[in-house]
């Protein structure tokens, strides 16, 4: 896999994927950045893309010592799964 970006002036996470983008818009407010669709390209799905998307993605709102909030399901999911990530949770 490739490295996740924040792609800021399209306010979105990317992940480069065999020619194509799978991506996280999102929303970022003064108390968190709030992740609200994860689309990836649909002959790409089911291979574990949005995972790596939304961790990689994560990764970055952690680094800049941001909180998270979850406002598509998938990121829920993400996040109830991935109990360590409790620390950056809004």
């Amino acid at each position: 896999m490739t490295t996740v970006r924040d792609n800021k002036a399209e306010s979105r996470f990317e992940l480069d994927i065999e020619g194509s983008i799978a991506f996280a818009n999102y929303r970022a407010t003064p108390q968190a950045v709030i992740i609200t669709h994860t689309e990836t390209p649909r002959p790409l799905r089911g291979r574990g893309i949005a995972s790596e998307l939304v961790k990689g993605a994560l990764e970055l709102i952690r680094s800049e010592g941001r909180k998270v909030a979850a406002g598509c399901s998938f990121v829920a999911d993400y996040l109830r799964d991935h109990p360590e990530n409790r620390d950056i949770m809004a």
